[in-house]
């Protein structure tokens, strides 16, 4: 931009055409302006808050997308139809395997794939046919095709494809924009309307093309050139196994066990890609952000993303491992095996991104129907049975068949028809959810545990209904049981406890307490835990009475076996309880010896909270609370109840390290017992790999009870040695014994960022001596 003196008028206008009159409003402009008081504005009907910061923009390189440097053209100027060698071919690709990755962790494609010049070439204007997916369509006439410009064009046009079904994927399931992945496709349609068929077709001569060019090459021994026509392959090959992938409706239909191919397939074809990368050559002017002027978009432009090749493979190994292992869900055996196989398969570190997530999603959900299988009630029915009622008369399907109102059977079947109604939702989106990344998945059982307690009272209701009718469709077999056993109600309850449980452990894991809270969240945690252990305690009772009454009912010995079906149930339900019971006294015995740790080091002033010049521990105790507040039962203690509870002011420190000491010890015990279930099915999973990440989340509890039976051993060690050297005459209260022992202790604690411990949820403070 040229720059004039102030003092000396621009040079006159050199605009010349016909009907354009060009007029100097400097000085009429510079007068009006004069008149304004510092600080007024002028303001225009036609002139309003869009142009204003549209104004703005303008000549900023942030936001101008217009601005040019000297000499700069405001298109690319790139030829598509210029000759390429083939290893700029092979480096174009690879680039463009980059950009995928790039989408796939979540930046738009105005950053990553729309970047590609070729890309651009293919699909504005919008080709209506096969033959218009093409990068020559615009010449006339249509210039010669480089000799291997045509894998290009077949990887190009299945790699667009393949955006199509991921957008269109993520689009049908639960997912939150720009948080998770941005779907905005800027007026591309990505060739939706070309099939895929097609587009596998155009694959598949590229392929054929390339076999005769090998064959060529072989013949002519050109030097690499049949080592490059051997690494296109593999990409053309990574396309079409990629779009066999991605296509959900023929892996729901395939029982062959076929339908984990395409991914092995894709992990087999990453490491080809690895090893061949060294055979091509980058062409950075085949990318542009100057493209995002074409781009629908009201955003600034923005810097293109480039991920090194060595990351992106690292990211598309694990990308297809958890697509592999997400394909697995379709080997379901029961409802708790699926929830564990969720629980564990989103525990990974790093989550699995979001495509996949989705494609769990949509394996699970899809036309509503569970696993393309299932029906939600068969569903219910069978996690209601497992959990707290096998062989209950309630899931009797010839029911369904009596219309007679006044007929038991009929109102039975008519109540547990409400009763699902009233919980398929819930139940399902509680599913989703675990399905969601970790920040977003407690943020919304923060709201979603309401929505289970406001259930258990509908719930409750529906369930007196049925108590008239049990004994009389049940003949006598479930009579004796006694009316204060409400199943129905009891499975909410505990599915509302162990949601309680997981928002409270996520706050670990996220690292949304405070070092001085650790304490109190892991005293709440106890509590919980210990609630859900009772409750799973008069379950396993009440199961066991009915597994008697079963017995009497059909007139058996005590040697003689229930008939194979009911004893399977029983047998399940039974080992499913021993499970949730040792999952719950583990959690309940750990969260204790943490929190009473974690007690002693602030007592003994190890850990000293920060200056919190604007907070009180009331408040923050109602800020941490609030996501259980409107909960009815079980109800969050009062503050003054929390805080004489955590305290524990009447109790010695000597007698809370001991009983941290004991606490620790008992989870290491319940987690040791946890290590050594080696039976699938016992443990509740679906397959071998379920079981492995289930048990090494077991082995990795056990590290943590070992740590922290160390942090213990420490601290009880060096407060005893201290206890011994004051004297009896010392007339010291306790808290000025621990003041000045907290400055002869000579310990340090550090508290773990979340990775650096060996589990997430358990905390566990190092302690180590100060020398």
């Amino acid at each position: 931009m040229q720059h004039f003196d102030q003092d000396e008028p621009p040079p006159q206008n050199a605009m010349s055409h016909p009907g354009i009159v060009a007029v100097d409003i400097t000085g009429v402009f510079a007068a009006a302006v004069n008149t304004l008081s510092p600080g007024e504005i002028v303001k225009d009907e036609h002139f309003e808050l869009f142009e204003s910061v549209s104004a703005l923009e303008v000549m900023d390189r942030k936001m101008d997308s217009g601005l040019l440097d000297e000499g700069e053209s405001l298109d690319e100027e790139y030829d598509v139809t210029r000759e390429l060698l083939p290893d700029e071919i092979l480096g174009i690709i690879d680039q463009l395997l980059c950009l995928e990755m790039a989408w796939h962790q979540g930046y738009p494609l105005s950053q990553t794939i729309l970047t590609s010049v070729y890309i651009e070439a293919l699909m504005n204007p919008r080709p209506d046919t096969l033959d218009d997916v093409n990068f020559t369509r615009h010449s006339t006439p249509p210039p010669k095709e480089s000799s291997l410009l045509f894998a290009l064009r077949a990887y190009c046009a299945g790699l667009v494809k393949a955006c199509s079904f991921v957008n269109d994927t993520i689009r049908e399931e639960t997912y939150y924009e720009e948080e998770d992945f941005v779907t905005n496709t800027y007026d591309r349609d990505l060739l939706c309307q070309i099939p895929v068929e097609a587009i596998k077709d155009l694959i598949s001569d590229a392929l054929e093309q390339l076999q005769a060019v090998q064959a060529l090459t072989e013949i002519q021994s050109t030097e690499n050139a049949q080592d490059i026509c051997q690494a296109l392959g593999s990409r053309l090959r990574l396309r079409l196994a990629f779009l066999d992938a991605v296509d959900i409706p023929t892996t729901l239909q395939d029982l062959s066990g076929n339908a984990k191919l395409p991914w092995e397939q894709l992990r087999t074809l990453i490491d080809e890609i690895e090893r061949q990368h060294g055979l091509g050559k980058q062409v950075p002017e085949a990318f542009s952000t100057k493209l995002q002027r074409r781009l629908a978009s009201t955003m600034p432009p923005r810097p293109m993303v480039t991920l090194s090749f060595e990351e992106t493979i690292a990211d598309f190994k694990r990308f297809f491992q958890n697509g592999n292992e997400a394909i697995d869900i379709l080997q379901y055996t029961d409802p708790q095996s699926l929830l564990n196989y969720i629980l564990l398969y989103q525990a990974q570190k790093p989550q699995p991104q979001i495509f996949i997530r989705t494609i769990l999603q949509n394996l699970l959900f899809r036309d509503m129907i569970v696993l393309g299988r299932f029906s939600i009630r068969q569903l219910l029915d069978h996690d209601v049975s497992l959990c707290v009622l096998p062989c209950g008369p309630h899931f009797d399907r010839s029911f369904d068949d009596i219309e007679v109102p006044t007929d038991p059977r009929h109102q039975v079947a008519s109540a547990m028809e409400s009763f699902r109604q009233r919980i398929a939702d819930v139940y399902l989106d509680t599913l989703r959810i675990l399905c969601q990344n970790r920040c977003r998945a407690r943020r919304l059982l923060c709201h979603h545990i309401q929505e289970w307690d406001i259930m258990e009272t509908d719930v409750g209701e529906i369930e007196e209904r049925l108590q008239g009718q049990l004994h009389d469709v049940s003949q006598g077999a479930y009579q004796d049981v006694g009316s204060t056993f409400l199943p129905l109600s009891s499975w909410v309850y505990l599915y509302k406890l162990r949601q309680m449980e997981w928002v409270v452990q996520l706050g670990f894991e996220l690292r949304i307490y405070q070092p001085d809270e650790l304490m109190g969240m892991y005293y709440y945690l106890k509590r919980l835990a210990s609630q859900r252990a009772e409750h799973i305690d008069s379950v396993k009772q009440t199961t066991i009475l009915r597994e008697e009454r079963a017995r009497q009912h059909l007139k058996l010995k005590n040697d003689d076996p229930l008939p194979e079906d009911i004893d399977h149930e029983f047998k399940r339900s039974l080992q499913h309880l021993r499970i949730s019971m040792l999952d719950a006294a583990c959690t309940w015995e750990f969260a204790d010896g943490l929190s009473l740790l974690y007690l002693a080091i602030l007592r003994l002033g190890l850990l000293k909270p920060p200056p919190r010049p604007y907070s009180t521990d009331a408040l923050r105790y109602e800020l941490r609370m609030r996501p259980f507040a409107r909960v009815a039962f079980p109800s969050c203690p009062s503050y003054e109840e929390f805080k004489q509870e955590t305290e524990m002011a009447e109790v010695a420190t000597t007698d809370v390290l001991r009983a941290a000491e004991a606490g620790i010890g008992a989870a290491r015990k319940g987690f040791e017992a946890v290590v050594r279930l080696n039976d699938v099915e016992e443990v509740f999973s679906i397959n071998d790999t379920a079981h492995k990440r289930w048990i090494d989340g077991a082995k990795n509890c056990l590290r943590a009870t070992i740590a922290a039976g160390v942090a213990v051993s420490t601290l009880k060690r060096a407060y005893e040695k201290l206890k011994e050297k004051e004297t009896a005459a010392s007339g010291e209260s306790r808290g000025e014994e621990e003041k000045k022992a907290a400055e002869q202790l000579k310990l340090k604690v550090v508290v773990p960022e979340p990775g650096e411990g060996y589990h997430d949820w358990w905390v566990v403070p190092k302690l180590s001596q100060i020398k």
